[in-house]
């Protein structure tokens, strides 16, 4: 599940500038969803900046979590940032996401939640997708 997708709604209420509160109520909803239709694994793609964010996934999907943290050099990630933000037509927010990105890297590094790390700056993605689900346990 893209985690970004469960919060798309503007305003976002000042003190939630994330919405991560709406986010944690759809991931709540979907989760029972899949559950419900006999899913036993999720993968969810987002952003834990700490401990409480970790806690809140966790709670919010009702069982236990592993973290992967995927990496990259900070100018392969701004590469990836201009090639995404030039083919979805969207030049205008660019610079807030490459600045974020340098912000989150130094965040995540500090923030130290991840069971494990994977470094995806020279690696292509079904290669990726095989190492996460390896180290997971689940292949």
């Amino acid at each position: 599940m893209d985690l970004d997708r469960l919060c798309q709604s503007w305003p976002a209420p000042e003190d939630d500038p994330f919405n991560f509160a709406l986010l944690l109520r759809n991931l709540r909803a979907l989760t029972a969803n899949f559950l419900d239709a006999g899913v036993e694994r999720l993968v969810l793609a987002g952003v834990a900046e700490s401990t409480a964010d970790r806690d809140a996934y966790q709670a919010a999907i009702g069982m236990p979590l592993k973290v992967c943290r995927l990496t990259a050099d900070l100018p392969v990630v701004h590469s990836r940032l201009r090639h995404r933000h030039e083919t979805d037509n969207d030049p205008e927010s660019l610079p807030w996401h490459l600045e974020r990105a340098d912000q989150l890297d130094k965040v995540l590094e500090q923030a130290d939640i991840a069971d494990f790390t994977i470094d995806t700056t020279h690696v292509a993605l079904p290669a990726v997708a095989s190492a996460i689900l390896k180290t997971a346990g689940w292949t």
